[in-house]
């Protein structure tokens, strides 16, 4: 590839290159460009076209277009997410900026979305199931990898302004140039709103800068540096019992609580490319904090804590192609050394007013420290991957990775118990204990296989298979941070466990069809994926404490479906629909209870997403949006059901000249009310409103 080719792989959007999916271009595989037709995995590219016309609020108003996946709204821009996985906060997904790790697998953040700038990015591609070899340990429900946008070759800048209904505001502004050998892009995202319910607003700043570098004749620099602070009420997933769910939806129970998020990532990746050998190094460092009060927990675990870690690493790649049946070869090893640290207190008192799960917290004052620890992360993980055609139509890879992964703690508390007590109202003080290992080193290290086939049927029609096997360790917090306990037996006891959980093992089989007939593009995908020493979370159902156990295995098949399809010049109908049954095949609580055979929580066996375009002329669109989530079971006892949820949704926007245009969108057209989640806590079935009809408006200027 010469030079001029390489460094258009670094200034082009992802989606420049495709006339149709056939001929799509994909990243995230291997990290550099590759044929969707010839990659073996469910890839779907969200253009950053897509993302600049839509101007997305939230993660979940773009990640839906995705089949089978389903991101909700917990408050602000966080979010938990479901692909091919019940919608979950645990560490079963890794998500990528421009396919560098946006945080150590210690320290995974369910919520990480919200520390990339998405509105301005320059596309997203979502991988379904495990990734390819050059990703460990995280890649299990699927690979999220949003792209920067490049700099412009000519001087360009954009700005936009909008509003929105309680209190939205948000300025979004992109510019740069390209200068002989080098380009440069910045992006500003300045977002304030009040939010729907009580005690939700958020403020958000975030920015991106990109410099694009050609080294003489044979190699290209890319430098990114991107930065986010969000400070938030964090009770928009504060759920509430059906009276009020149904009746009082802006009522929020738990308004003490907030988030303050702080985000920082730096890269430069260079690439060397001499005849049919290509060399990658890729520095990079991450600084991330979060303070934290959880609205979630105050019932029965109230702490406020924060959390940090800064990582150093490098990820360094080499590729050799050869000319014999097209072979290609790539080695390569990641390393990451992730230094952290948590404080926590307890929380000493509470000012409440009800009862049960409907109580309102209304004060609060920090008590007794009950973690303070120091761990680092270190990885070490080498993997090679070949590819390779036998016949034209034919395509063959495999792939092997090694993770070598540990964690070194420093409690700075004796290893024991530590009791603590929280005072309500004045009334009697409740002990809790917190058991604390001593410091200790704990190491991980498993090898992952990965098998997979293309093979064109004709120039229009292309089937895929693969097997993929994945793993994930166990985070620092599920590690170090065991839960609370009534006694110091039991605490001491959590603590050992906690210590003793192992990694999580999955195998995942698929089976696809790709093509194109006539003008509809299509994606169909089957897969069967199963879960070995699941970590999961079992909730006392009577005092919603949780406990986090290695599950013996869970179970996750569907079949998934992606269309595409211009009725007529001016009209274009998309898809993404799923159905999927996700199953406890193996989970006994000594004891306590069996869910063996029983539908996991949290997992609609349906998720659609229909979108009808009308683009008359070139600048102008409206679209209507169909999102559909089926009912799915609240408990895992399956007891409890919820129904599920259609929501519209209206998208508009409107060239006034080549400088202007107008946009804007309902979101929620027929105002239903849904549940963004829904749960059983302390035995009652509680919901966590979504939003009500809502109109964002806005104006654009490009020069």
């Amino acid at each position: 590839m010469p030079t001029r080719h390489l460094l258009l792989c670094f200034l082009l959007p992802v989606n420049a290159f495709a006339a149709d999916t056939l001929e799509e271009i994909t990243v995230t595989g291997t990290r550099e460009p590759r044929l969707l037709a010839e990659t073996p995995a469910s890839v779907k590219v969200i253009s950053g076209e897509t993302l600049r016309a839509d101007k997305p609020s939230h993660p979940a108003q773009v990640m839906g277009q995705a089949p089978g996946v389903w991101v909700n709204v917990t408050g602000g821009e966080g979010h938990m997410t479901a692909i091919r996985q019940p919608l979950t906060t645990n560490p079963v997904y890794l998500y990528l900026e421009d396919g560098i790790p946006t945080r150590s697998t210690g320290f995974f953040n369910h919520n990480a979305l919200y520390e990339i700038n998405l509105p301005q990015a320059g596309g997203i591609e979502v991988t379904r199931g495990p990734g390819t070899a050059l990703y460990g340990s995280d890649a299990i429900g699927g690979v999220v990898n949003v792209l920067t946008r490049p700099a412009p070759p000519t001087p360009q800048l954009e700005v936009s302004a909008e509003v929105g209904e309680y209190g939205w505001k948000r300025l979004l502004a992109s510019g740069g140039n390209t200068w002989g050998e080098n380009g440069l892009r910045a992006d500003l995202n300045l977002t304030t709103t009040d939010g729907w319910r009580d005690h939700t607003g958020y403020d958000r700043q975030s920015a991106t800068l990109r410099w694009d570098r050609a080294l003489g004749t044979d190699a290209v620099i890319k430098t990114v540096l991107t930065g986010s602070r969000i400070d938030q009420d964090t009770a928009g997933s504060s759920a509430l019992v059906r009276a009020d769910y149904e009746n009082a939806p802006t009522k929020n129970y738990t308004p003490i609580s907030y988030r303050k998020v702080s985000a920082l990532r730096l890269s430069s990746a260079w690439e060397r490319e001499t005849g049919d050998t290509l060399v990658s190094l890729t520095p990079y460092l991450r600084d991330d904090s979060m303070e934290l009060l959880a609205n979630w927990s105050l019932s029965y675990d109230p702490t406020v804590y924060t959390t940090a870690n800064r990582s150093f690493g490098l990820m360094g790649k080499w590729r050799r192609d050869f000319a014999p049946l097209r072979a290609r070869l790539i080695a390569g090893v990641d390393l990451d050394a992730s230094p952290g640290r948590r404080e926590e207190n307890r929380l000493a008192t509470l000012t409440t007013t009800g009862s049960g799960v409907s109580k309102l917290y209304t004060a609060y004052s920090v008590g007794t420290r009950v973690y303070d620890y120091d761990v680092t992360f270190i990885g070490a993980s080498p993997y090679v991957h070949g590819e390779l055609s036998p016949t034209k139509r034919l395509r063959l890879s495999a792939g092997l990775r090694y993770d070598d992964l540990r964690y070194r703690f420093d409690n700075h508390f004796a290893a024991g118990a530590i009791a603590a007590s929280t005072r309500e109202n004045g009334g009697a003080p409740v002990t809790r204990y917190y058991g604390q290992s001593g410091d200790t080193t704990v190491r991980f290290h498993h090898l992952s296989p990965k098998l997979g086939v293309t093979f064109a049927l004709d120039h229009d029609t292309h089937v895929f298979a693969s097997y993929n096997h994945a793993f994930r360790a166990p985070s620092e917090g599920q590690l170090f941070r065991p839960s609370a306990q009534t006694n110091e037996a039991r605490a001491q006891l959590a603590a050992a466990s906690a210590l003793g959980l192992k990694p999580v093992k999955a195998d995942q089989y698929e089976l696809g069809l790709r093509g194109k007939a006539a003008s509809l593009d299509y994606e169909v995908s089957i897969y069967r994926l199963e879960k070995r020493d699941d970590i999961l979370s079992y909730k006392d159902p009577v005092t919603s404490a949780t406990q986090v156990v290695n599950a013996g295995k869970t179970l996750h098949r569907g079949v998934e479906l992606g269309l595409g399809a211009p009725m007529s010049k001016a009209w274009r109908l998309d898809a993404a629909l799923s159905y999927a049954k996700h199953s406890y095949e193996q989970w006994v609580i000594p004891g306590t209870a069996d869910f063996s055979g029983k539908d996991m929580e949290s997992a609609p066996r349906v998720i659609g997403n229909l979108r009808l375009s009308w683009s008359p002329a070139a600048g102008q669109r409206v679209q209507l949006e169909w999102v559909k989530l089926g009912r799915y079971w609240m408990d895992q006892a399956n007891t409890r059901q919820y129904e599920g949820h259609d929501l519209f949704n209206l998208r508009a926007n409107w060239a006034l000249n080549k400088t202007l245009a107008l946009y804007g969108s309902v979101q929620n057209l027929l105002d239903t009310r849904y549940a963004e989640s829904a749960s059983v806590s302390s035995g009652v079935d509680v919901f966590a409103p979504g939003l009500p009809r809502t109109l964002y408006a806005g104006i654009e200027a490009k020069w």
